[in-house]
């Protein structure tokens, strides 16, 4: 494999767009290339100035996209009976295209968006699609969208490791199939969500009526409930992947690859307005969102009390956690004196700028609303992150673990909030009669 390798990146030095175009088509074609590596020593070679940065990406999202065209026409003609009989024979038998059936079936075509950062999967998704007769319309939106997407994420990222391509190449590799199985389970557990949403009601109906003996319908609670309960699982798990990491030291690598690319996608002109952006996460610059959602719930909310009261304890919670949870580590970050990890500033951005935007979006029914408000406090924090790496205050690893601490308290706040609202107001607990 090796040798197939080194030959690719000699004919893609000589030859340039035309390997690129071809070596993508191809893979998509279910051929064995390296495509990750094809694109991000494209990226190279980019930084090298021997090729354009968006017309490497242009020619590679062109063939990728005819090569998923190809495989969905020859899927077409040919039909399930051929790849039943000779499958095996290019590793698209029966089992195999069983298996792509049933997330199709369950999860539908916007599978095709993340089924290119999983191996094995994006090489027989288009021979799956034209088997099966999905539309050709629907199947070219979601296909050519995410070939371009997948192009540009590859042939940007060799781009930025530049010199230290060969370097780290290896390791950013698995970290983006990592981050490529994440969006497709996250995407599958939204997705499950959205389509059962009915039967989850129920479910957690009956789980709720053996916690708490008698239950009521509460609609919307429940699923908000379950919601907030989900997500903070997630959290949880990642909680419990990164203490595990700690303990084995193994933050260096991730450490090293991270804080190099920060430091390649942002050049000396943004350190200004990365300091600016870190300052968000601190005292006084955090007493803003408090004050606005202290402001909103006093003025609009019906039961205050209950809001104001989980509002304090987030919030000062939130604060003496973060604490705690720096001295228990004990892992010096850049600036030597302080502990770092996780970060305070990305913690606290999350705790204080989460809850306060989910106060002042819960009682709103425009959805438009509440879901700028998600996305904008998702950047946010992901801003405060890469500027407190930018800047020097924390490793990557410091951020990512203010991230996931940051995002498991509020949205453990966010589901005890709501349960103890719905037991409150009767609508998950029904006094039992008393018999007279």
């Amino acid at each position: 494999m090796d040798s197939i390798n080194e030959m690719l990146t000699r004919l893609l030095e000589s030859y340039g767009y035309v390997v690129l175009f071809f070596a993508m088509m191809l893979e998509m074609m279910a051929l064995p290339l390296p495509g990750e590596l094809i694109m991000t020593y494209a990226g190279l070679i980019v930084y090298g100035g021997h090729m354009n940065w968006i017309a490497s990406v242009a020619i590679a999202g062109v063939g990728t996209s005819l090569g998923m065209t190809a495989a969905y026409w020859i899927g077409y003609r040919l039909g399930y009976p051929f790849f039943e009989k000779y499958g095996r024979r290019f590793h698209l038998g029966p089992d195999k295209m069983r298996g792509i059936s049933k997330w199709f079936d369950r999860y539908g075509s916007k599978m095709l968006l993340v089924a290119y950062f999983i191996p094995g999967v994006r090489h027989i998704t288009g021979y799956f699609s034209g088997t099966t007769r999905m539309p050709f319309r629907k199947y070219a939106v979601y296909a050519y969208s995410g070939a371009f997407f997948w192009v540009f994420l590859f042939v940007t990222l060799g781009k930025v490791l530049g010199p230290k391509w060969q370097q780290y190449h290896a390791a950013i590799s698995s970290y983006m199939l990592a981050i490529g199985i994440l969006a497709a389970i996250l995407y599958l557990t939204f997705s499950y969500l959205r389509k059962n949403q009915s039967k989850l009601k129920i479910r957690l109906e009956s789980f709720l009526r053996k916690s708490v003996r008698q239950l009521r319908t509460a609609g919307k609670i429940q699923l908000l409930i379950l919601s907030a309960c989900v997500l903070f699982l997630v959290f949880f798990a990642f909680t419990i992947g990164l203490i595990q990491d700690f303990l084995a030291h193994e933050f260096t690598r991730f450490d090293e690859v991270a804080g190099y690319i920060v430091a390649r996608m942002f050049t000396p002109d943004w350190l200004y307005s990365l300091e600016r952006v870190v300052r968000i996460g601190t005292y006084p610059y955090l007493f803003v969102p408090m004050t606005v959602a202290l402001i909103a719930v006093v003025s609009r909310v019906k039961h205050r009390s209950l809001e104001l009261a989980f509002f304090a304890i987030a919030m000062a919670g939130g604060e003496g956690l973060d604490e705690a949870l720096r001295r228990m580590f004990r892992y010096l970050g850049p600036i030597e004196s302080q502990y770092s990890f996780p970060s305070e500033q990305v913690f606290m951005t999350v705790t204080v700028y989460g809850f306060s935007a989910f106060l002042l979006m819960r009682h709103r029914k425009e959805s438009r609303f509440q879901v700028a408000a998600l996305f904008s406090v998702m950047a946010l924090c992901v801003l405060v992150g890469i500027g407190s790496v930018y800047t020097g205050k924390s490793y990557p690893s410091d951020a990512a673990a203010g991230l996931v601490f940051g995002g498991l308290w509020f949205t453990l706040n966010v589901a005890a909030l709501e349960i103890y609202r719905a037991i409150r107001s009767k609508r998950l607990w029904t006094k039992p009669k008393l018999a007279v």
